[in-house]
């Protein structure tokens, strides 16, 4: 069984969430809860969560960006 990676850092995943069968590991999942949008680190984190979970077969799903 192929060990899963959380899908930002890389690293063997050993606990997090998981969203959409992708995993975050804690420490990812910690810092992205403490970043203020605008911010260099949140505009990557966004961008390696859309790349690795909205992105099927080659496609890319477009998804309205909601500001709560």
């Amino acid at each position: 069984m192929k060990k899963q990676t959380c899908i930002i850092c890389g690293k063997p995943q050993t606990d997090g969430i998981i969203i959409n069968n992708r995993r975050i590991c804690r420490f990812c999942e910690e810092r992205i809860t403490k970043l203020s949008p605008g911010n260099d680190f949140y505009e990557f984190y966004r961008s390696s969560i859309k790349k690795s979970i909205f992105q099927w077969k080659g496609a890319e799903i477009n998804c309205q960006n909601y500001h709560l």
